[in-house]
């Protein structure tokens, strides 16, 4: 009989790729049904997952007595929260260790956390960042429970570059791509819907895995490696502009995400984002997957057109 994965996040970028790819793979498919947590079982994303053979089941991470039911029956977890719906930390790490809770009450045998390094640690206390200490802190707290876990730390995700942070006309046929990070800064990028080909390792072999975190990106690139992609995928020159985060002006960008921003810059700029041994641990992960990543320049071609609309 198979065994029940529960996923949170089921309509949203992380949780949404992992459904798609195990309702895809044979092999996972065998293995495990799905069960998907929403806060709202009727909106369409989530109707549509119904129709693909999908659990569909409603809580609130707010509302932890509702997360215990949510989860019966689960041999596996996958937790993910979305720290820039609130921008609250304290918000984000209370959510977190929610899941961890229920995923314990429930018997669930496996925790796969979505995490990401602690700031604070890698600068030795000289900076903090609440979209990744909050993550790190959880990870800790999971790290006490009766239960196996694993961490999947998504990289910069190439979807960033879709809204807000596109290259922008310059007014004569050439575009420009503006942010906060220095030219030669190195960027981990992933296309968040690789998530399930860097879970599934976790979930064919968990023992295996246990304790371990998943560095996930398919390559460390710069700025001015992004904006020669675009250039040589669209034909259209695109050039790269280092900014101040307050020049960042966007309807689509909130003031503490604007402060968080900087506080980005200046991590990747001088901490790097995964840390000193980003590098080795991203090459470590790559190294347990069966399935080719997707590049910056496959995601450019397939996302086009870039400026139809710019």
């Amino acid at each position: 009989m198979s065994k029940l994965l529960t996923i949170f996040g089921a309509t949203g970028q992380q949780g949404g790729s992992l459904i798609n790819y195990v309702l895809k793979n044979s092999e996972l498919s065998e293995l495990y049904r799905i069960r998907g947590i929403t806060r709202d079982t009727s909106k369409p994303s989530a109707v549509v997952l119904r129709e693909r053979g999908v659990e569909v089941v409603e809580a609130d991470l707010d509302k932890p007595a509702t997360l215990t039911a949510a989860l019966a029956g689960s041999y596996a977890v996958f937790g993910v929260t979305n720290y820039w719906e609130r921008a609250l930390k304290e918000v984000e790490v209370a959510q977190g260790k929610a899941i961890a809770d229920a995923s314990v009450v429930a018997g669930a045998e496996l925790l796969i956390w979505s995490s990401l390094p602690s700031v604070t640690k890698i600068s030795k206390g000289k900076a903090a960042f609440k979209h990744f200490d909050g993550k790190a802190e959880v990870e800790d707290y999971v790290r006490t429970l009766p239960i196996m876990s694993v961490f999947f730390m998504a990289g910069w995700y190439m979807q960033n570059h879709i809204g807000f942070m596109r290259p922008q006309p310059v007014g004569d046929g050439t575009y420009k791509l503006s942010q906060t990070f220095a030219p030669t800064a190195t960027l981990p990028m992933i296309d968040i819907t690789d998530t399930g080909k860097f879970i599934a390792p976790i979930l064919l072999d968990p023992t295996k895995y246990n304790g371990k975190n998943f560095t996930c990106a398919t390559k460390f690139l710069t700025p001015l490696q992004l904006v020669e992609g675009w250039t040589k995928v669209t034909g259209k020159t695109v050039t790269y502009s280092m900014i101040d985060p307050e020049e960042m002006v966007s309807e689509a960008m909130a003031p503490e995400m604007r402060a968080e921003l900087r506080k980005t810059a200046d991590l990747i700029n001088e901490y790097l984002y995964f840390g000193p041994t980003g590098q080795v641990d991203v090459e470590w992960t790559q190294a347990q997957l069966k399935d080719e990543l997707t590049t910056w320049e496959e995601f450019v071609k397939a996302n086009e057109p870039w400026f139809k609309n710019v």
